[in-house]
């Protein structure tokens, strides 16, 4: 039940960070065109409007995508990976260095998200404040720990379920969520 939520939070939250993004970057380019029409009172009401915070406020949903996104894409199995050489081993040895990659896998994101509370925290104690938006940094670089934080969980629950079943996941790439295929037979005339 927690899992099930859990997968459904990670995939509603990077829906939500690349959509407002997209919507972000539409209105500012839409502005910057707009504003240079000669149009009476429109032009003034558009030049009046202050959209410079757009561009820092996406890059910052994108870090925050990119992070959560990686976590998805270890419980997914899209993540690239070479292993030509880890399948041509047998059963035996080739498990042992897929358990092996997971757990330094989980190890390493588990030692940034351990620097990473350290610096948010360091950060928090500071005026530090963006460019533009003018929010403190720590709250933009809070990404950071749950994200890693959270990629470190997924290293360790797909480490989990391979001792457990086998299995690592793998993406079906013609499987579209929510949508069924049903085949149709047509006959010939």
């Amino acid at each position: 039940m927690f899992l099930k939520a859990l997968d459904h939070l990670e995939e509603w939250i990077i829906i939500a960070l690349i959509g407002a993004a997209t919507v972000i970057i539409f209105i500012a380019v839409v502005h910057r065109y707009a504003a240079g029409l000669a149009i009476p009172g429109v032009q003034d009401f558009l030049l009046s409007l202050n959209l410079a915070w757009a561009q820092e406020l996406c890059i910052y949903l994108f870090i925050w995508m990119a992070k959560i996104g990686a976590a998805y894409g270890v419980r997914t199995g899209i993540h690239v990976g070479v292993d030509v050489f880890i399948n041509a081993l047998e059963s035996r040895w080739r498990n042992r260095f897929v358990t092996f990659g997971l757990l330094a896998g989980a190890l390493f994101t588990g030692i940034v998200t351990v620097f990473a509370v350290r610096f948010v925290a360091e950060l928090a104690e500071t005026e530090s404040v963006s460019a533009d938006l003018e929010w403190p940094m720590w709250m933009i670089y809070l990404g950071l720990p749950i994200g890693s934080a959270l990629m470190c969980f997924r290293f360790l629950q797909v480490c989990y379920l391979f001792n457990k079943t086998g299995h690592l996941p793998r993406p079906d790439h013609a499987k579209v969520e929510g949508v069924e295929l049903s085949l149709i037979h047509i006959s010939e005339p």
